[in-house]
């Protein structure tokens, strides 16, 4: 009976987690940039049961013999294993804002995990180090500094400040950005090899586990990407899909916890009335 309490409520922690995962998704469908998070459900390992039983053997000292019959196996119940955001490609919003930077996944190579890498925005940590987002919503500070919706410094190729001065410049499908006649420089871009390195921060940053920077995705062989100008990349969710696997959720949950409440009952007549004969 008590197992069975651990196996319903494992499975409702594991739904609970699962909406909240789902809600955040859809509370960001319109933040640009956003990659979804993806969640891996899967049950603890099986448990045989056995009834441990013992036989007489016909010697002087009347020595027992233990052994087991099996009897059937139990379910443990069910967790969430694990997050993994999604890097496919959104959708690019025109915005006629020439600060705005999409960048556009061509080829990407899979790793031999069957993981494709990805390329992001390189951005000055104000904890040090680099930061990266696929959010290509910039402006200019008052220095000339093109800065990241979050105020960090948007990184060139080289891991400088990009300056650019005022936002009277144009960008080609290369990331080198143009004042007039004059090179300011290339926007930096990073490439991760196995995204599944990058944890996942507030306001769409992400950063490498375990600290360190990733390395630039120019020049890299197999890479092949672009930027667009005045346009910037959508959310990567699937409203109407996210939506269904919120209402699955709620019913996997609403379901668990009627079963809890008749385990509940169950044990309420057991003390009850048979603790009473």
């Amino acid at each position: 009976m008590f197992k069975g309490f651990y196996t319903v409520a494992s499975g409702m922690i594991a739904q609970q987690r699962r909406t909240e995962l789902l809600t955040n998704n859809i509370s960001n469908a319109r933040t640009p940039g956003f990659k979804e998070d993806q969640s891996t459900i899967r049950s603890f390992p099986d448990m045989l049961m056995s009834r441990i039983n013992s036989t007489n053997i016909p010697t002087e000292n009347g020595l027992n013999h233990m052994y087991a019959n099996p009897t059937g196996g139990i379910n443990a119940g069910i967790y969430m294993q694990e997050t993994l955001a999604n890097y496919t490609q959104g959708q690019l919003l025109e915005t006629e804002l020439a600060t705005d930077i999409a960048l556009i996944n061509g080829q990407m190579p899979v790793n031999a995990d069957g993981v494709e890498g990805t390329v992001m925005f390189r951005l000055q940590h104000p904890g040090g180090g680099e930061a990266y987002t696929r959010n290509g919503n910039f402006t200019v500070d008052a220095q000339g500094y093109l800065v990241s919706a979050q105020g960090l410094y948007v990184l060139n190729d080289n891991g400088q400040r990009m300056q650019v001065n005022n936002d009277d410049f144009t960008l080609n499908a290369e990331g080198m950005i143009m004042s007039g006649d004059t090179q300011v420089g290339r926007v930096g871009v990073a490439y991760a090899a196995n995204p599944e390195v990058l944890m996942k921060q507030d306001n769409g940053l992400f950063r490498l586990d375990g600290g360190g920077n990733l390395p630039t995705a120019y020049g890299v062989q197999g890479v092949a990407f672009s930027t667009q100008q005045k346009y910037i990349e959508s959310s990567n969710v699937d409203t109407g899909r996210a939506m269904t696997e919120l209402m699955t959720a709620y019913r996997a949950f609403e379901a668990n916890q009627k079963v809890l409440q008749a385990y509940d009952r169950s044990m309420e007549k057991a003390v009850n009335e048979i603790g009473k004969v």
